[in-house]
């Protein structure tokens, strides 16, 4: 259980630094875009090349989030279904065990009273 938790955890690191790299990428995309745009010549084309380029910016994040999202959703499902799968295995194997002890205390019952009498 310890040792899954520390996977989530190492998981959930790994995850947000990808994402850091991805914001870092994407600024520096932008900051290119931008020294582009410094060279061009009027305001005006300028403005409206930086709104697009913005928008473009926009959506691109927006699919790598929606990606990413993706990813993390199937490999945390992944990492519930192996806790559960688990879990049951474990409570499985107790019960069986208790079932054990349960008979062996049945079959102990009848010679204990026996002796006590």
């Amino acid at each position: 259980m310890m040792i899954m938790m520390m996977i989530m955890m190492v998981m959930v690191v790994m995850m947000m630094m990808t994402m850091m790299v991805m914001m870092m990428r994407m600024m520096m995309m932008m900051m290119m875009i931008m020294m582009m745009m410094m060279m061009t010549t009027t305001t005006t084309t300028m403005m409206m090349m930086m709104m697009m380029m913005m928008m473009m910016m926009m959506m691109m994040m927006m699919m790598m989030m929606m990606r990413m999202m993706m990813v993390m959703m199937i490999e945390m499902i992944i990492k519930l279904v192996w806790l559960i799968i688990m879990v049951v295995v474990m409570m499985n194997m107790m019960r069986l065990l208790m079932l054990r002890l349960m008979l062996l205390i049945m079959m102990m019952m009848p010679t204990c009273f026996l002796r006590t009498c």
